[in-house]
């Protein structure tokens, strides 16, 4: 036995001799210069996210602040503006139309106290009905004026919040949701079903 291996390393380093070359040595391979496209490894593709900028919420305020239904457009909420145009010019319209009609029942009493009969109403409404007209309408007329200011508010509110939200991250990576679960049990080999939480980021 010991012979015939003695009589192999022979035959093998006369071989090396005759062909002058050396059995390949196995070379290190440093892992980070190896293609990583190998079997089993997956690569996704990675989508940039849109970046947030912080000032649109002060922005799109400041827009609505000078101009009512700005901001609204800034957000491209177009179909905004319109409700916004609509709702102050309302509100705008009705202090207009409460203040002239004060106004008059106020010189029309004002000149009724002075001894004058020739305003406008006179033979049709008396004194004490063209007092209360004129308490009713700087009534409406000071109402008008507060809701308007709410809705003026409310437009600026509303941009400033719609352009915070537009920016809030809804990425289809953030989800919580319930799934069935079932899980065999080694042992006895039953099934056990339940419902599990799966939660992305």
């Amino acid at each position: 036995m010991f012979f015939a291996l003695l009589l192999f390393q022979i035959g093998l380093s006369q071989e090396k001799e005759e062909t002058g070359k050396e059995e390949p040595q196995p070379k290190e391979v440093d892992s980070l210069a190896q293609n990583m496209e190998g079997e089993g490894i997956t690569f996704e593709e990675v989508t940039k996210r849109e970046s947030v900028n912080p000032l649109a919420p002060s922005k799109a305020a400041f827009y609505s602040a000078v101009l009512p239904g700005l901001g609204q457009i800034y957000n491209k909420r177009y179909w905004k503006a319109p409700i916004v145009w609509g709702a102050i010019g309302t509100g705008i319209y009705v202090y207009s139309y409460n203040n002239t009609e004060y106004k008059r029942a106020r010189n029309a009493f004002k000149r009724r106290l002075a001894g004058f009969t020739d305003d406008e109403f006179f033979g049709r409404i008396s004194d004490e009905a063209l007092e209360g007209a004129q308490e009713n309408t700087q009534r409406d007329r000071d109402l008008a004026l507060v809701i308007t200011i709410a809705l003026y508010a409310l437009n600026i509110i509303d941009a400033n919040v719609d352009a915070h939200l537009k920016q809030y991250n809804v990425d289809d990576n953030l989800a919580v949701d319930f799934q069935p679960y079932i899980d065999v049990n080694p042992v006895t080999n039953q099934p056990n079903y339940g419902m599990a939480l799966v939660v992305k980021f």
